[in-house]
């Protein structure tokens, strides 16, 4: 008998956060979780992008199914890259990504970062998915027990990320043969945070249904104070009887476009509307919950929206702007306007205010930059900046604040290719905080220095500065 998911799931931007930068998507064969994370501008573009991309795998029958989840999430990676190119101001965002997807009676998964994937079956609780943390690497390097991880200071910096900065990041990748019965939770950190996984197995072993387990899960994580974003989805595997549960169809829209190859040209093109439709028409065809921000990119359009209909094509716009076509259409159409005009002092007036207008705007521009910080590279050190990190022609819009002695070669590749690319701060104190952390970063990697006569250090090697102090 063929196997699919009945599932449950749900999404809240909990007690203190203003926006919701987690993305869920669940269907009869295809669940995702993906924690954005780039402030305000990128966590919720990071994960509602990659979730999006991903939704298309939701098929009973997969091509390559033991590769094509970790080469899909490669490929949405790659959509980030394409995303920042188009708007600069997405510069650092990332997002975790945890899927699972049903090829016959085999779950393919495919995972990184911290959002994480448990399972209950043949009565036994656990987790599947291992974090990509700086802690977790503490634990397992037996440096602090798992109870110290908890209350450790760095607890959230995460060491792998699908994001912006790396065209090919490590994925965790296995498969797990599934039976009829067994049931799973895929969540984001908000979760894990504030609810222990006693509580956690407790829900997850004594609710009746999908939809009150959920339900239980996320109204604990809000007692508990939810500090973060939560999302939650929990499936099962059951039988795939053809009965499809009429709640999870949602009607498509009489004006919504068919997603052929005009749409998708369309699409392309910069038609934001189509777009947008094009996915609702997609996933209204089949069963499944979309939540967080990836709901709101198909219903509000206000972040961007992926799209792909083969490995060939793919449709990718940023719904916050116009497009450079549209902006240059309007302009010209204004300038043909004026040209009709008899008085021409008219346009030379118009002309005359709308200089002034883009002077004053340059000016406050400007004048914003140097409000911004970031951490970047200068001379091979890790460094503090004022400004931004373009250049405006000959204008230089930041100029160096604070240089440390940690070394750029000093950190992981990962991080120091985020570095090469500069880490925007929301303040000083903000960007302050961060060199901290990758001091801590660089501290891990500092050589163990042993004596060979005990309580002699006569002959021991000069250490960097940034770990003499933790030299024997």
């Amino acid at each position: 008998m063929a196997l699919m998911l009945k599932f449950a799931a749900r999404s809240d931007v909990g007690k203190v956060r203003s926006k919701n930068d987690d993305s869920a998507y669940v269907g009869r064969y295809l669940a995702v979780v993906a924690d954005g994370m780039g402030g305000h501008v990128g966590g919720d573009v990071a994960s509602a992008s990659t979730v999006l991309d991903l939704v298309h795998l939701d098929v009973p029958e997969t091509v390559d199914p033991e590769t094509v989840l970790p080469d899909e999430i490669q490929a949405a990676n790659l959509v980030l890259n394409d995303l920042v190119s188009a708007n600069p101001k997405l510069s650092g965002m990332g997002t975790t990504v945890t899927a699972l997807l049903l090829t016959e009676n085999v779950l393919q998964f495919a995972h990184i970062g911290d959002s994480r994937a448990y399972r209950l079956k043949n009565g036994v609780f656990e987790q599947v998915s291992h974090d990509h943390t700086f802690v977790q690497r503490l634990v397992d390097e037996g440096r602090i027990q798992p109870e110290e991880a908890e209350l450790h200071p760095h607890k959230n910096v995460l060491l792998r990320v699908l994001g912006d900065s790396d065209a090919s990041p490590e994925l965790d990748v296995d498969q797990y043969p599934v039976e009829a019965g067994e049931r799973w939770m895929l969540c984001s950190d908000g979760l894990n945070a504030v609810v222990p996984d006693s509580i956690t197995e407790r829900i997850m072993r004594g609710t009746a249904s999908l939809e009150e387990t959920v339900e239980d899960l996320v109204e604990t994580t809000l007692t508990h104070g939810s500090p973060d974003n939560v999302t939650i989805v929990v499936f099962e595997v059951v039988e795939d009887h053809g009965f499809v549960d009429p709640v999870y169809i949602e009607a498509p829209a009489a004006d919504e476009p068919a997603p052929d190859t005009g749409q998708l040209t369309i699409a392309v093109e910069g038609d934001l509307d189509a777009s947008a439709a094009l996915i609702r028409h997609e996933m209204s065809k089949r069963p499944h919950l979309l939540v967080g921000a990836a709901e709101l990119a198909t219903q509000s359009g206000k972040i961007p929206i992926v799209t792909q209909r083969s490995g060939e094509k793919r449709a990718a716009a940023i719904l916050t702007h116009k497009t450079p076509a549209a902006q240059a259409a309007q302009e010209q159409e204004e300038h043909e306007a004026y040209d009709r005009r008899p008085r021409r002092w008219l346009v030379t007036t118009f002309l005359a205010l709308m200089t002034l207008i883009l002077l004053a705007v340059l000016g406050w521009g400007y004048l914003w930059t140097q409000t911004q910080y970031f951490v970047g590279n200068h001379q091979g050190q890790v460094a503090i900046f004022k400004g931004v990190s373009q250049d405006l022609g000959p204008l230089k819009l930041s100029h160096l604040d604070t240089v440390t002695d940690i070394p750029v070669e000093a950190l992981p590749e990962y991080t120091q290719q985020r570095i090469d690319s500069s880490l925007p701060a929301k303040d000083l104190t903000h960007a302050q905080s961060m060199v901290g952390e990758l001091l801590v970063t660089a501290k891990q990697r500092c050589p163990v220095v042993v004596p060979e006569n005990p309580g002699s250090a006569g002959n021991l090697p000069v250490l960097p500065p940034y770990c003499q102090e933790i030299a024997p």
